[in-house]
């Protein structure tokens, strides 16, 4: 699908982000960043202490798993890849066990949300070639309804694969720089189903070289933000890069201040093209995966210079599949969620054009 225009067969419905968007952001503020604390180039820190990988994802239709969901005992999925969307859904084992495609045709999907109201959002924002005149955002309701909002860059296309979805709301884009300056926008108007709003640049988060091994590029990996997470009890937020991820403390909604402040860096093991990251559900540990197969799904505990204190249980509803039934999902799917513990979301995504 070229950029910019509309999927095909997709329902809309207005969906308030938040309440947070509209007068309250303003085009043009900015935040200055800080440097992401990091050790000198050349001099990693160990391992990620206490890594463990939980299971590997072998299933071919996502050997190139690009977002991450976890909701318990389940976690969702999406390929980085496709003519539609498809959701995977994993149990403990990463066996896929269910399935579920709408005949959504997005443009380059790579990073998935839910917010507090258990809405889903994907950030359809990859730009290999920076030649979009616009990106979007789609938002999965737990009706099943679905909404398009079309966002467009204030100084020109950006690669973009990291979203950080704030606690009231707001939706933030962190971009993919080879050089580590990734910047930061927002709406600067309340989002618009079927419309296009402008961004805004408010910030910035400044990437040095660690020394961590992995990726595809070599050591410009180690700068490259390829996906972001807001814990679901709203106490930090983190953004990764193919070879470390970066841990801020959030207060509130304030995504910019958290920006501003030093992270906690975090090593991560060894991957082909690290591109996924979620919290866990219980917001205690971070969930990593790569593209490639089989991908490991590692669980990656909190240092305590990031959490001094244990979070308290995520509250905030996560919508079930059951609550989606009206968009088409299989019987199979509703049995197994309404047996689980915690709930499962889906969402949309695929892409008519080559992955990142």
């Amino acid at each position: 699908m070229q950029a910019g225009s509309p999927p095909s067969r997709v329902r809309g419905r207005l969906l308030a982000a938040g309440g947070a968007l509209g007068a309250a952001v303003v085009l043009g503020f900015a935040v200055p960043a800080s440097p992401a604390s990091a050790e000198e180039a050349g001099t990693p820190p160990p391992a990620a202490a206490g890594a463990v990988t939980r299971c590997q994802v072998s299933d071919p239709r996502l050997s190139e798993l690009s977002g991450l969901v976890d909701v318990g005992d389940r976690t969702l999925a999406i390929n980085d890849g496709g003519d539609r969307v498809a959701v995977f859904a994993l149990d403990a084992g990463c066996q896929v066990v269910d399935v579920h495609t709408v005949p959504v045709d997005p443009y380059d999907p790579e990073d998935l949300a839910v917010g507090s109201d258990g809405t889903v959002w994907l950030a359809d924002t990859g730009d290999n070639t920076g030649s979009r005149s616009t990106v979007a955002l789609h938002a999965l309701a737990p009706d099943g309804s679905v909404s398009l909002f079309r966002l467009s860059y204030p100084d020109g296309a950006h690669d973009t694969e990291a979203l950080l979805l704030a606690p009231d709301g707001t939706p933030y884009l962190v971009t993919k720089e080879v050089l580590g300056a990734s910047a930061v926008y927002r709406p600067g108007a309340t989002l618009v189903d079927g419309g296009t709003v402008a961004l805004a640049k408010v910030g910035g988060v400044n990437l040095t070289l660690t020394g961590t091994a992995g990726g595809p590029v070599g050591r410009a990996g180690q700068l490259m933000v390829t996906g972001g997470a807001v814990a679901r009890d709203g106490r930090h937020l983190a953004l990764r890069t193919y070879t470390d991820a970066y841990v801020w403390s959030l207060t509130g909604s304030d995504v910019l201040a958290a920006l501003a402040s030093d992270p906690v860096r975090i090593a991560l093991p060894d991957s082909p093209q690290g591109e996924a990251i979620s919290f866990t559900a219980d917001s205690r540990q971070l969930v990593v995966a790569s593209e490639g197969s089989p991908s490991a799904l590692t669980v990656v505990p909190l240092p305590n210079a990031a959490v001094a204190v244990a979070a308290p249980a995520a509250t905030g509803p996560v919508p079930s599949l059951s609550d989606l039934t009206s968009s088409g999902l299989s019987p199979i799917t509703t049995g197994l969620i309404a047996a689980a513990v915690a709930t499962v979301v889906v969402w949309l995504s695929g892409k008519l054009r080559r992955r990142t």
